[in-house]
């Protein structure tokens, strides 16, 4: 199968795609005075934002079973929500900023977005202090459900990278992409469950709901992180299989345009 080979090809190139990621991280602050803070500086100022728009002005609940800040709240789908985000955005113009290595050098072209999403899955990490700081303040339990985050987290990037693929071998084709992709991810974010909860959702449209990924992986954090419970399988399982079909056609449609990478830079 061409997806393990490539992912066998990826193993063999692990040094080349840390270095990438290095350079990704270390890049992006490089001449910035607050330098690695703004990873910390960004999502907690639009977490303070979106909180009092919501919550003060809109008054939008948090759940009808708990009395959770909704500072917590929104923070705990906010910081997935925003890794998801800006991975496909800095995936999708992957190509073409590293124009001379397609150009130049032989590689794995997979290796260039996933090393973008992994840059962003460094941020997430130090944005997630926020987070910890918050539920130690307001002592929200923790129990061993917590654990159940590691297999969203998986889900979700399998999801990302499939998306990623699609939309960075597309951007580099037709530069318009970019423009629409940023479309579509400001209207994602109201339909998937970030700022509002799933239960509000009216039952003729929790369909829809459940054959959105991100609805479903956002939702499940919040079950498992914040409820204490776990994430309702059979959605999480849809989840899953979307995303995997997901990777499968972006996969195949990245390796289909690859040999024409160069001509269209």
């Amino acid at each position: 199968m061409e997806l393990i080979i490539e992912i066998k090809n990826i193993i063999k190139w692990h040094e080349l795609l840390w270095q990438m990621v290095g350079r990704e991280v270390k890049a992006r602050y490089k001449q910035s005075i607050l330098g690695y803070f703004w990873v910390i500086l960004n999502p907690l100022a639009q977490m303070l934002v979106m909180s009092f728009a919501f919550s003060l002005i809109l008054k939008i609940p948090t759940n009808s079973a708990s009395n959770i800040p909704y500072s917590i709240f929104l923070f705990v789908a906010l910081l997935p929500w925003n890794l998801f985000a800006n991975s496909l955005a800095s995936a999708s113009t992957s190509l073409v900023n590293s124009a001379p290595l397609i150009t130049k050098v032989y590689f794995p072209r997979t290796i260039l977005v996933i090393s973008t999403i992994m840059a962003k899955i460094v941020d997430f990490l130090f944005a997630l202090i926020i987070l910890i700081v918050y539920m130690i303040i307001f002592k929200i339990p923790i129990n061993i459900n917590i654990l159940w985050v590691l297999p969203i987290f998986f889900i979700q990037q399998i999801f990302t990278i499939g998306l990623s693929l699609f939309f960075a071998a597309s951007n580099l084709l037709y530069r318009d992409i970019q423009y629409l992709l940023s479309l579509i991810i400001t209207l994602w974010l109201y339909l998937t469950p970030v700022i509002y909860p799933a239960d509000i959702v009216p039952a003729k449209f929790r369909i829809f709901f459940q054959l959105n990924p991100m609805a479903v992986i956002i939702n499940a954090y919040r079950q498992t992180v914040l409820g204490g419970g776990v994430p309702n399988y059979n959605s999480l399982f849809i989840a899953l299989g979307v995303s995997l079909i997901t990777l499968l056609l972006g996969f195949s449609y990245f390796k289909s345009r690859e040999k024409i990478f160069a001509d269209n830079i």
